[in-house]
């Protein structure tokens, strides 16, 4: 049911008057935009100012349950935002309604920081802040030294704090890429939705160990273009029913999402070997399906799914090989099948070495049993881990692999990848083993690669294989862990580098691999990486 109530304009402009604290034009008013939360504050706002005959400045723009409030001064503003209301239309053609009321003043005004303690806040602030990364770090800032030491009570639960905050931000750190906002027991996102507008920049956010209970705060948020978020620490992350619709409902907010740290099921998930990283962004701009032909680099389009590939498998092998493999629950789609196989010839004394590989073997020319042809099947992706995790420990050789895209549509990615591995673990440790492996894939919710298909072979390797195998030395000191060893290994072959440059660029991030490719990218594209950093093509 939809009512409108008409009311003579000039008596309600005078009952505004009338309970205002003073009656003069300096008094607040409250705007309320019932539902507003389902509309994007930038629309939003940008649609009332159009139909305002009067330009105004909204101060503390919130949401507050289902609804959208900010307040006004001015009598004369409040009256023309009132007849905005009704005027305004959705994509679904529904009009929107703007109630005006006399207010108190706003806690942000009423609190506003005084100009000794807003300068204390800034040299705060810029003592927490390293140039070199462009990261600010805010931690536990309520019990800051040199706040509490001037009696500055910094709470950024509080509106007026984080305004205080984000205009210090705007000021004095226009290009701020990194915000960790940790331990601040934050419960609610209103005051940061201003950090679209005034700190636009920022790629990652560390919102972990706080007191945020629903993903809908997130959605305050949701126009900063992140690529890394910690979440782990707050009530949300036990909030749903598996990873997959966890991950879902955060790429909501952030689309362009790469990695996710979060507590998931009494789990850390975490970049590299410590968690789970999400699956890469995969964006195929094609219009109508098409086959991509093999060994024809000039193809159209065969570089950029060339770089898509090998980021895929790189993460799934740093995964596979590194981290726990249960965190590749999320490349696969919840039906997807896998089949493994090794070769057998009963006269071959040395299929004893394959052992380990022969119990899930499904070579379905020596399978006689129907049955058992099913049941080594793998028909769900938790089956398909499961087995996965019973696989030897292994390191797989980047440089040693051989990738073929042999069928593309707008739905679907066919390519295999052949090289070489060595277990390090067991009977077998430090045996040198070859594979064929063959994935079909289709692109995910949020553009992301989801396997549907996955197909080993796995042998022994020939001994000019065996000779070649990790042949490639490694220029790191053996303080290096054998996850840095790897780190720069996967870094070179994704990038081009030397290894000697790969490893450089890993420690001057810090060992954080994603910070190293977008620092990577950026010198790349402004040319400002020298030739011989790169591997020479023969």
């Amino acid at each position: 049911m939809h009512m409108t109530v008409w009311r003579n304009r000039k008596p309600l402009e005078r009952e505004m008057q009338e309970n205002t604290q003073d009656g003069t034009p300096g008094s607040w008013f409250r705007v309320t935009i019932p539902c507003g939360i389902q509309y994007d504050k930038t629309w939003l706002m940008n649609s009332i100012q159009s139909h305002c005959g009067v330009p105004f400045t909204p101060v503390d723009f919130h949401f507050m349950h289902n609804g959208a409030q900010f307040f006004v001064q001015e009598a004369s503003t409040a009256s023309a935002l009132m007849d905005v209301s009704n005027k305004i239309c959705d994509e679904e053609s529904r009009k929107i309604l703007v109630f005006v009321s006399p207010s108190a003043v706003p806690y942000s005004v009423r609190d506003k920081l005084k100009p000794e303690e807003m300068e204390q806040l800034k040299l705060t602030l810029s003592k927490r802040f390293d140039v070199s990364q462009q990261a600010l770090d805010l931690q536990r800032l309520r019990v800051d030294p040199g706040l509490l030491g001037h009696g500055i009570d910094i709470i950024l639960n509080r509106r007026n704090c984080v305004a205080a905050t984000l205009q210090i931000i705007e000021k004095n750190f226009p290009e701020l890429l990194s915000l960790n906002l940790s331990s601040n027991k934050l419960y609610q996102l209103d005051g940061l939705s201003d950090i679209l507008q005034m700190a636009p920049t920022v790629k990652i956010l560390n919102l972990s160990k706080n007191k945020l209970k629903s993903v809908w705060e997130l959605s305050k948020i949701q126009g900063l273009k992140l690529e890394e978020l910690w979440l782990q620490g707050n009530p949300l992350c036990g909030t749903f029913p598996d990873w997959s619709t966890y991950v879902r409902a955060i790429r909501e907010c952030f689309p362009k999402l790469l990695c996710l740290l979060s507590d998931y099921e009494n789990h850390c998930l975490v970049l590299m070997s410590d968690g789970q990283e999400l699956p890469s962004p995969i964006i195929i701009d094609v219009d109508t399906p098409y086959v991509i032909k093999p060994c024809k680099e000039s193809y159209k389009g065969s570089e950029t799914l060339k770089s898509l590939v090998l980021q895929f498998l790189q993460q799934y092998y740093l995964i596979h090989d590194c981290g726990d493999r249960q965190h590749l629950l999320g490349a696969y789609h919840e039906e997807a099948c896998f089949s493994l196989t090794i070769p057998f010839h009963s006269e071959d004394a040395a299929i004893s070495s394959l052992c380990e590989y022969f119990k899930d073997s499904r070579n379905m020319k020596k399978l006689k049993d129907p049955h058992l042809r099913v049941q080594l099947l793998k028909h769900t992706k938790r089956d398909i881990v499961h087995t996965l995790c019973v696989l030897p420990k292994t390191q797989h050789d980047f440089s040693s692999f051989v990738v073929d895209m042999w069928f593309q549509t707008e739905m679907m990615l066919c390519f295999s990848v052949n090289g070489v591995f060595k277990e390090v673990e067991g009977s077998s440790q430090g045996c040198v083993r070859a594979f064929t492996r063959t994935f079909i894939a289709t692109p995910a919710s949020y553009s992301s690669l989801c396997i549907v298909n996955d197909e080993l072979f796995v042998r022994d390797a020939s001994p000019s294989e065996t000779q070649s195998a990790f042949s490639i030395p490694m220029p790191t000191p053996s303080s290096l862990s054998q996850e840095q060893q790897e780190m720069v290994q996967a870094f070179s072959t994704l990038s081009g580098m030397k290894l000697e440059w790969s490893q450089k660029c890993l420690q001057d991030n810090e060992w954080n691999y994603t910070r190293a490719g977008h620092v990577f990218s950026m010198l790349k594209t402004e040319g400002k990486i020298p030739e011989e950093a790169f591997k020479e093509i023969p």
